[in-house]
């Protein structure tokens, strides 16, 4: 059975396959990006991953970055896409100024106006645009970057998510976030009786795809890190089942057969294997699927308890889930081959939605109590829990690929009828600063945040 027709997956894989872009030639309409050398009176810093500032002091005092425009109609939406991205993670303050693209700036200049670094660029032609950009450190008088990126024009606003990135890395000495895209499910309708769809947008918010006509409740959906791949949950047929989504062919198929319902899949790091839950009896276990081979294995005897959704930790070697083997739902940890489990959650209330921090440094969860949500982070060991936001219904959390940020869902209350109800998306920093909403055409929940370059 299919979700879309022939015609609008082959529309969908011209548009969502990102992977085969980035490694194509500029001819064959890809992106292609190649260095510029510094200029003689200036000199290249420090390589990428050496930070010019910390992400701490940056929380504390956000660095002040000019960011010129880099020309009329295109260059000037590509520089706006940079400055939103880099003010979006309220670690950059960015300012207007003067940075001639093509020579030495006036560090005094700029020194003067209190920044501590500046980006200069511009953007030319039509068939294709080259976009140039340098990035210098105005303390030291230094250029830190240069390079041209060389796309056709439709790739624009990826060009730009890409300078930030640069920017971000070489400023903070960590990989960025913003060429990433994030798989949603899209809500329409009134409260009771909600159109979901699954859908893909860029991690700003823009360029949202439907994938799904919204037939069926669909939900959870979960981006392979390895390939073009989305896991999701369906009713399709009135059948809940986990179905794999082809990013690049727009197919899809139903992953293994089970007696009872399949739902809350994950993949492993590596992509080759997706972790889930499926009813038994009264109860649910987890198992593990080989995508190659489609062999299942189950990794929990429930004995009647839920057993609900993993996640692997970032090396492959254990598994995150939610139970209420003890009475109520908690958080456990085990290896990923089952067995071994061991309870990390003691907090008040009960917990789920664990997911595992890209660093390995933190478990992101849910907690109901006190007749709301809480969104937090806790260390793998159930050590130091805390709470970083919290609502009506807060949910869903799922790592940005550099795990310095946590996108989720927020709900509020209704009235009787469903009138007043709102479903979005938003991001929080892991340390509770900088929340901010997503903005969406449509109501949205269930967020899966993509691999860099995903």
């Amino acid at each position: 059975m299919t979700f879309i027709s022939d015609s609008e997956a082959d529309a969908l894989s011209a548009l969502l396959s990102r992977r085969s872009v980035l490694g194509a030639t500029a001819a064959a309409g890809g992106l292609l990006a190649t260095p510029l050398s510094a200029f003689a009176q200036g000199s290249t810093a420090a390589g990428p991953g050496e930070a010019e500032i910390t992400v701490d002091q940056a929380r504390q005092a956000p660095i002040p970055i000019v960011i010129p425009s880099f020309g009329a109609g295109m260059g000037e939406q590509i520089s706006g896409v940079i400055s939103s991205d880099l003010e979006s993670t309220g670690l950059f303050k960015v300012m207007s100024g003067d940075v001639p693209p093509g020579s030495t700036p006036d560090f005094s200049a700029l020194k003067a106006q209190g920044a501590r670094a500046a980006v200069a660029g511009r953007a030319v032609g039509s068939g294709s645009v080259r976009v140039e950009m340098r990035l210098w450190n105005v303390v030291a008088g230094e250029q830190l970057q240069g390079t041209a990126y060389t796309a056709s024009p439709s790739n624009w606003r990826r060009i730009a998510h890409i300078i930030a990135d640069v920017i971000y890395e070489r400023m903070l000495g960590e990989k960025g976030y913003f060429d990433t895209r994030i798989a949603y499910i899209a809500r329409t309708g009134p409260r009771r009786h909600q159109i979901t769809r699954l859908a893909l947008m860029d991690q700003d918010g823009f360029n949202s795809r439907m994938l799904t006509g919204g037939q069926w409740l669909t939900l959870t959906p979960r981006f392979n890190p390895a390939r073009d791949q989305v896991a999701f949950m369906s009713y399709a047929n009135n059948r809940p089942r986990v179905y794999l989504f082809d990013l690049g062919s727009g197919g899809q198929q139903m992953l293994g057969e089970f007696d009872g319902i399949s739902f809350a899949p994950r993949f492993s790091p590596d992509g080759s294997r997706v972790v889930l839950s499926a009813t038994r009896g009264g109860g649910s276990d987890i198992f593990v699927v080989d995508l190659a081979s489609r062999s299942k294995h189950q990794i929990t005897s429930s004995g009647g308890a839920i057993d609900t959704s993993p996640c692997f930790s970032p090396d492959g070697s254990q598994i995150v889930f939610n139970s209420d083997r003890g009475g109520s739902p908690q958080l456990y940890i085990m290896s990923a081959s089952g067995g071994g489990a061991r309870r990390i959650s003691y907090g008040s209330g009960q917990y789920g939605s664990p997911v595992w921090s890209p660093r390995g440094d933190l478990i992101a969860f849910t907690r109901i109590g006190h007749g709301g949500f809480s969104l937090g982070v806790m260390n793998p060991d159930g050590t130091g829990e805390r709470i970083l936001t919290q609502g009506f219904t807060v949910e869903s959390p799922t790592f940005c690929p550099n795990g310095r940020v946590l996108a989720f869902c927020r709900q509020s209350a209704s009235s009787a009828g469903g009138a007043g109800f709102s479903s979005g998306i938003g991001t929080i920093d892991i340390t509770g600063f900088n929340e901010r909403p997503i903005r969406t055409a449509t109501g949205a929940s269930d967020p899966a945040w993509s691999p860099l370059n995903g």
